[in-house]
């Protein structure tokens, strides 16, 4: 079973990248993060190039020990990673 993780230790992990904020005119582009519960956090990537983003964001978190599954909000909604703890 997976360990309690929390949003903000994944966040701090994606620190040198941007976090996305809501203007006017859109999203601007950057990561967000999501409690999930105790034992899952979603990270997104809102604005332009989400799936880049996505593929930055899943290396540096897998590169920090976390278990990184890809994954869609159903029908067809949005793109996200599942972040867990081992």
């Amino acid at each position: 079973m997976p360990a309690v993780i929390r949003a903000r230790d994944v966040a701090r992990i994606l620190e040198p990248y941007p976090p996305s904020q809501w203007t006017d005119d859109g999203w601007l582009p950057g990561y967000r993060v999501a409690q999930d519960g105790r034992r899952q956090v979603n990270v997104f990537h809102d604005g332009p190039g989400e799936q880049d983003g996505l593929d930055t964001y899943q290396l540096e978190l897998q590169a920090a020990g976390y278990c990184v599954i890809p994954d869609q909000q159903p029908g067809g909604g949005r793109r996200r990673l599942h972040i867990t703890r081992p």
